[in-house]
Formats: structure tokens, C-alpha cells, sequence
């Protein structure tokens, strides 16, 4: 289970049981056209699906594509993490040495895989990254949001991190090996993969509209991944909160001043109006400063207590050969969870499956130490 293959497709899946079958055929049907027909032989390839805690049998459908195409590979995190997270996790459990990040939604084509690969070769650059032109069947609010986020986090970043893009991506393996080597936990990953420095290069598309089923992103969410991506590559804010604090600071001294002079000359200072309206600015302000200094202080504390990014609770595959399940064998029961490398904790051994069938037997399970 542990050969490598030419290409790796990553999706993480949340309540897509309605539209993951068509997802699953649109991309095995690009991946055979451009990989199937190599020279002289045809390349291999990898889908790795994960499912982010779904509750509409996501995770079923992902165990019947296992059943029927030795290409796919399904991950089953132990609970919710969110997308990022999700995303990692496949990421973390791949084996190409070319790598396509997509979300299972089919809002980015996936028969844009063969230009995109293309594109990388011709170019030889380590990252090609979907650069939107246009985005279907969304609100204007949220285009508008979005739109206005990408140019806010570029005036905020000290990297360049490029305009109107997602996660849509084709990364080479030295690209996500230095992609796994980072531990954080709030993970803004088209953030992280700019920080790498390594060539990039755009590829312009137009983002479809939803295939099926609803999207996991609420505006509470969105907020949060705004946070993320800000505070995980700017100290903007904390510098806006000390130019603030300096700012209402100025202003109270000369308050001071005025109070004084008006004292010294013989003026009354009247208007407990004033006064109250100035002590709700400054404590304001300080509430303010206070929030945005406890939201980093936050995720230090998050940062520093080490946990793993995730949990993975099964792993399914489908090995090629009776021979091949045979030369499995079961590996002992671990109480704790295995943590590797990349600071990835999966389920005790135990606990993982793999689907093993040859073409005239059964599926059945048996027992592997990790897939793939």
C-alpha cells in the first residue's frame, strides 16, 4: 500500500453523499484521459477522499467507491475538524509526487487536471494554483466579502499571498513535503503554501456553481477563516490596537491640558455629559486592544499545548490481490493513538481497516497499521 503513484487527488468531504459519486466518476474519467494514456505506460493514480465528520452517510458512499475502484483511498477523521484540517489530513496521507487539492463540491473542474499539468511541466514550477475569473451560483454578498478579503489579507501580509484563489491546486511533492513540515493549528493552507517561496505560477478558471447539496460555510465560519488568515501571517492588528491605544492616549492628554488651563485661568468645566462619553471612548478602545492582544494570546496558548492536528479513526482501502491482502498481517493492538512524524494522530492500529478483494472474491476487511 505504500507505493508511490504519479498523482495524488485530494478531497475533503463534508455532507456530500449526494453529489460524491459524480465527483468520484468525473475525476477517475480526467485522470484516465490524462494519465491512462501515457507513454509507455500509464501513469498511476490516487484519490484520496476524507470525510470531515459528515452526517448524511458521506462516509458510506465513500466505502462503496472503495468497493468498486482500487484508485480510491477514504479517510475518516474521528469527528468535525473543519476544512483546513480535513484538507491536511489527506494531504498528510497521500503518496504522488504530483498532488491536486479540490473540494468534492465540483465547483472547480476537475477536467482542468490536464491543462494544469501542462501548464506545470511547460513552466517547471512547483505550484499551479486556480486563480478565479468568475464564480457561479454564489451571492453578491459573498463574492463581495470575498473579493474584499483577498485584497485586505495582501495589504496586511508580508508574503505574496495571490488574489482570488482557494485551495484549487497542483503541487509537486516537494512543495507538500515542506507543507507538512508545518505544525500549526488555526492552518490557512493557501497562506502556507505562498509562504513556501518556491514557483508558482496561476491558472486562470471559472468556478462553477455547487454540484449538490449545501454549503458547509456559514458566516460564522467565514469569519473565523478570516481570523485564521490573518492573524496566522500579520501583526497588523497588533499594531493597529498600539496605534490606537497611543492615539486615545494623545487625545486624553490634551483633555488634560485643556482641563488645567481652563482651571488655571478661572473657567468652569461643565458637562458631566462630555466626561461620561469620554470615559466609554477610552474603555472602548481599551476593550478593543484588550481582544485583539487575547485573540494572538489565544492561539499561542492552542499552539502550545502541542496536540495532534487530528485523529484518524479508519482508513479504507482495496488491495489489488488476494496475495496482496495474504501478506497483511495484523499488527498488535495499540492503546494510544499513533501520532508520526507530521504531528498526525491516527486510531489505534487495531481499529483501521483496509478492504482487500481480488476480482472474483468478496470484499472483507483486515487489518493494516496505516494506508496508504
Amino acid at each position: 500500500m505504500t507505493e508511490p503513484v504519479f498523482l495524488s487527488v485530494v478531497a475533503p468531504c463534508f455532507n456530500e453523499a449526494s453529489g460524491l459519486t459524480t465527483f468520484h466518476r468525473r475525476v477517475a474519467a480526467a485522470c484516465n484521459e490524462v494519465l491512462g494514456r501515457a507513454a509507455p505506460a500509464p501513469l498511476p493514480w490516487e484519490l484520496v477522499l476524507v470525510n470531515d465528520g459528515s452526517r448524511d452517510g458521506t462516509f458510506d458512499v465513500m466505502e462503496r467507491l472503495v468497493q468498486s475502484d482500487p484508485h480510491v483511498v477514504a479517510v475518516n477523521l474521528a469527528r468535525n475538524y473543519g476544512h483546513q484540517i480535513a484538507l491536511t489530513a489527506g494531504l498528510q496521507q497521500c503518496r504522488g509526487e504530483r498532488i491536486l487539492a479540490i473540494d468534492a463540491d465540483l465547483q472547480d473542474p476537475p477536467e482542468l487536471l490536464g491543462p494544469m499539468l501542462r501548464v506545470m511541466e511547460d513552466t517547471g514550477a512547483d505550484v499551479v494554483y486556480g486563480q478565479r475569473r468568475s464564480r457561479a451560483g454564489e451571492t453578491r454578498f459573498k463574492t463581495a466579502t470575498a473579493a474584499l478579503f483577498y485584497r485586505l489579507l495582501r495589504r496586511v501580509v508580508e508574503i505574496d499571498i495571490p488574489l482570488d484563489t482557494g485551495d484549487f491546486r497542483l503541487m509537486s511533492r516537494r512543495t507538500l513535503d515542506v507543507l507538512n513540515l508545518m505544525p500549526e493549528q488555526h492552518r490557512f493552507i493557501r497562506g502556507l503554501v505562498a509562504w513556501t517561496g518556491l514557483r508558482q505560477v496561476p491558472f486562470a478558471y471559472d468556478r462553477d456553481a455547487r454540484y449538490a447539496g449545501d454549503t458547509g460555510y456559514s458566516l460564522r465560519r467565514m469569519v473565523r477563516f478570516a481570523l485564521d488568515a490573518i492573524t496566522s501571517f500579520s501583526i497588523v492588528p497588533l499594531r493597529l490596537a498600539s496605534f490606537a491605544g497611543m492615539t486615545v492616549g494623545a487625545l486624553g492628554l490634551l483633555g488634560l491640558l485643556y482641563t488645567i488651563g481652563s482651571w488655571a485661568f478661572g473657567s468652569v468645566v461643565q458637562g458631566w455629559t462630555s466626561v461620561a462619553t469620554l470615559v466609554l471612548l477610552i474603555g472602548g478602545v481599551q476593550l478593543m486592544v484588550l481582544g485583539v492582544f487575547g485573540e494572538y494570546l489565544g492561539r499561542l496558548y492552542l499552539e502550545a499545548k502541542r496536540r495532534p492536528l487530528f485523529v484518524v479513526d479508519q482508513v479504507l482501502v482495496r488491495a489489488p490481490s488476494r496475495a496482496a491482502a495474504r501478506s497483511v498481517e495484523p499488527a498488535p493492538r495499540s492503546a494510544e493513538p499513533a501520532v508520526n512524524a507530521g504531528g498526525v494522530a491516527q486510531a489505534p492500529v487495531a481499529e483501521q481497516q483496509a478492504l482487500v478483494a481480488d476480482d472474483n472474491q468478496p470484499l472483507q476487511a483486515g487489518v493494516v497499521g496505516h494506508a496508504p
